[in-house]
């Protein structure tokens, strides 16, 4: 490798100390273990740190319900989150905590140096009160309509349809999560960090490379409304760090936590007497990687930069951003056993089945990912053990019976130099976080092995005499290209790399171009992984469902779950419309249709519609109802429908049309 060695440090976004990890975790987890391995694997000093986010309302209830101490219950939390990445095979430089002294420390300093900055306003804010609970509701314990796009059932601090940020009083019709009371208003006073003053900063950071494209468009529709300044204070009661001076007022639980990426190197490097702010100062020479999921680009691409330039440290070199975990097509559920905690996969499965599976799945865009597992026992059997395993499962034996030796030459030299070629592409998709394409080209390469070995036939071969030279040649041939092919996979697998590298006496290495290995001993092979099994599979997704709190079997999202998500824009180019049914009447030759005459104030549709066994025609004539304005006219054996009545219900009598209060107008719309 030509390359000269860098300075890397890498995080993934902190759990939350407040629930196990499950498989949207893990997937990050993966993926940035993944890409700090292959980092080390070429001979760069590459760091992996992370930590638990352990502030904030969430865990001290919860540790009121568990009948803990705070302290106590993000222990707890720590301990088993470790022991499931661990489990997974990530290999954390140091895995640490937000509530730490590491992390108080540099809390206070950035904080202190924003304040020194000008760049911290304090005024008395309107807050939103739990006057059963009697405590101030944190963001994430208030819902209501987004005050932006009018989407329901959101956060008090972002709205998850449309990516806005507010304040919590700002949303519509505001109820307290954990009391169903309505929020009442308290005056209290806040501190603020004064964002919209590095909005001409954040402009120019945003498209400097730094951000996939997708995630800088995303971004600069941000930064092309108004910024708002960012309430960075809570009220007491809360677990988190006091401001200093100011007592009875917290560090807001998202200013400390990416902080706390810090705090992790400094109590790894402190430990080791080297200095974490080569890391963080302005003129370091190191690179600096987060990888996060989509749902917290706001945080990380504005705020974080934000702070990071007013303090006087460096800002992250890339945020690698992806996108969400489903399971068969679907996001994950309890009720159908989908949504799979960590240690549930681990008690049944081996996790480089699913190192793998994701790996073949990953890109470097934000795109979500399916686990979808009838596909994923195929993809793993088939890849892994009938291809990869199977080149040294059909050749080592031929090489013990020769003496363990392998053969000096290349018996195929244009095979071989298609895998010396493949390399530096290879090595280009992991860099790129492309790993869905390291893993195809990969795969490639062992079915080109894997045919080579089967039309040399040396099992044939050795059959007969004077061929052993031959069959030796083949079969070190073959498991130089299984070396090669473990060495790739090893960021992957390194389970199944330390298996290997035992069974071929050597430590695959891939700092150096790829050589062929001849003259030397191999150990007797044994098994590298076993097949998947559906039947553990299975075993998982019921253990998921057992997991899962008791809930109704019964009613209409048990018989019909909500389908899948979707972004707000999808739902706006739907323009729904008040209609008055000016006429209703049978269509002759129909069992179920009625034929609808919907007037829209000034313009009448031909629209029908499947609710004959509900309604007689004289029963909805004259009502208004809701219909979907702008479907595409549909052509029918009975004429030419205009658009879609809404209606609720499972059918036959039980269906119900929707209809507005009598205060709506005919053509207005439905917002």
């Amino acid at each position: 490798m030509s390359q000269a060695a860098r300075k890397i440090l890498v995080t993934s976004a902190l759990p939350y100390a407040n629930g196990d990890l499950h498989l949207g975790h893990l997937m990050e987890q993966i993926q940035t273990d993944i890409w700090v391995r292959f980092q080390k694997l070429r001979g760069h000093d590459c760091l992996y740190v992370c930590a638990d986010d352990a502030h904030g309302t969430a865990i001290t209830l919860k540790a009121e319900e568990l009948g803990l101490s705070p302290e106590q219950h993000i222990e707890r939390m720590h301990t088993a989150h470790k022991a499931v990445s661990e489990g997974f095979l990530i290999q954390h430089d140091n895995y640490y905590s937000t509530h730490s002294a590491e992390n108080r420390e540099l809390a206070e300093l950035i904080y202190t140096r924003l304040d020194a900055n000008g760049h911290i306003a304090r005024r008395e804010i309107t807050q939103a009160f739990d006057p059963e609970k009697e405590l101030f509701l944190a963001d994430r314990y208030i819902k209501g309509t987004c005050p932006k796009c009018k989407t329901p059932d959101q956060y008090g601090d972002n709205c998850e349809a449309c990516g806005a940020t507010y304040s919590p009083m700002d949303l519509i019709d505001p109820v307290s999560a954990l009391s169903g009371a309505t929020p009442v208003p308290r005056q209290s006073e806040h501190f603020f960090f004064k964002l919209p003053e590095f909005a001409d900063f954040l402009k120019q950071w945003t498209r400097a490379g730094h951000l996939q494209d997708e995630v800088a468009n995303k971004v600069s529709e941000w930064l092309d409304s108004d910024l708002h300044e960012w309430d960075i204070s809570r009220d007491a009661p809360y677990f988190g760090f006091e401001i200093p001076g100011q007592p009875g007022k917290y560090f807001y639980v998202w200013l400390d936590a990416p902080i706390g990426y810090i705090a992790s190197l400094k109590n790894l490097l402190d430990a080791q007497g080297k200095d974490w702010n080569d890391y963080w100062k302005p003129d370091s020479d190191a690179e600096v990687y987060h990888f996060i999921g989509k749902d917290i680009i706001n945080f990380h691409a504005l705020f974080w930069p934000a702070m990071l330039h007013s303090a006087g440290f460096r800002t992250p070199t890339r945020i690698c951003v992806h996108g969400f975990v489903t399971v068969n097509g679907k996001k994950m559920s309890k009720s159908r056993g989908t949504f799979i905690n960590g240690q549930t996969y681990l008690d049944h499965l081996n996790p480089e089945y699913l190192r793998y599976y994701f790996a073949a799945k990953l890109t470097g865009a934000v795109d979500d990912l399916d686990l979808n597992l009838d596909d994923f026992i195929q993809r793993v059997n088939s890849d892994l053990v009938g291809k990869v395993v199977n080149i040294a499962s059909r050749t080592a034996k031929f090489v013990q019976k020769s003496g363990g030796t392998l053969a000096n030459d290349i018996a195929e030299p244009e095979l071989w130099q298609r895998f010396v070629d493949a390399e530096s592409s290879i090595a280009e998709h992991y860099e790129n976080r492309e790993f869905s394409k390291a893993m195809r080209e990969i795969m490639a390469l062992a079915d080109a092995a894997n045919e080579y070995i089967a039309a040399k036939e040396p099992w044939k071969l050795a059959k007969e005499e004077g061929t052993e030279a031959e069959v030796l040649a083949i079969c070190t041939q073959g498991l130089n290209c299984f070396r090669a092919l473990v060495t790739w996979l090893k960021p992957v697998l390194p389970q199944l790399a330390e298996k290997a590298e035992a069974f071929l006496n050597e430590t695959l290495d891939w700092s150096q171009p790829l050589r062929f290995r001849g003259g030397e001993s191999i150990e007797k092979f044994k098994p590298l992984l076993t097949r998947v099994e559906k039947e553990h599979v299975d075993a998982m997704i019921e253990a998921s469902k057992e997991a899962a709190p008791a809930q109704k079997a019964s009613g209409p999202l048990a018989d019909e779950p909500i389908a899948e998500e979707i972004e707000f824009g999808d739902f706006a180019k739907v323009d729904l419309r008040v209609a008055l049914i000016a006429k209703a009447e049978h269509v002759e030759g129909a069992d179920k249709l009625l034929r609808l005459t919907l007037d829209l104030g000034g313009e009448t549709r031909n629209v029908f519609a499947g609710i004959k066994s509900a309604y007689a025609p004289e029963d909805i004539q004259g009502k208004l109802t809701i219909m979907v304005a702008n479907l595409k006219p549909r052509k029918m054996k009975f004429g030419m429908s205009e658009g879609m009545v809404l209606a609720a219900g499972p059918g036959g009598k039980d269906i119900h049309i929707l209809e507005p209060h009598s205060g709506a107008k005919p053509g207005q719309r439905v917002m």
